[in-house]
């Protein structure tokens, strides 16, 4: 038996999420600027909900998506290297470096 596809999650904020998320950016929100953070991230999430809900079967995803409306294919060029190495060079006036890497005194414990 074939269950029927679960409907999208809805997701919304309230005021006390954005609250609650400005205070862990540490960021100081008085109360009119989180009602407009609020409808703006509601409006975001309400336009996810609507992309979510277009069925893109048979579609196949784009490499590059310009080439979706240029009539011209993309020019790329090769991925080959165009600079020397010049990582010693870089790193002889660094107090300390090692195999390629800067040597820095530990600031996490």
């Amino acid at each position: 038996m074939n269950a029927a596809p679960a409907a999208p999650f809805a997701m919304s904020l309230t005021l006390s999420d954005v609250k609650r998320i400005a205070n862990l950016a540490q960021l100081d929100m008085d109360d009119a600027h989180a009602e407009t953070a609020l409808s703006e991230l509601n409006g975001i999430f309400a336009l996810a909900e609507q992309m979510q809900a277009v069925d893109t079967t048979g579609v196949a995803p784009l490499a590059h998506p310009l080439a979706a409306i240029l009539a011209l294919p993309l020019r790329l060029r090769e991925d080959e290297v165009t600079e020397d190495n010049r990582r010693d060079a870089y790193q002889a006036p660094a107090p300390k470096a090692q195999d390629g890497l800067y040597l820095v005194p530990k600031v996490i414990e």
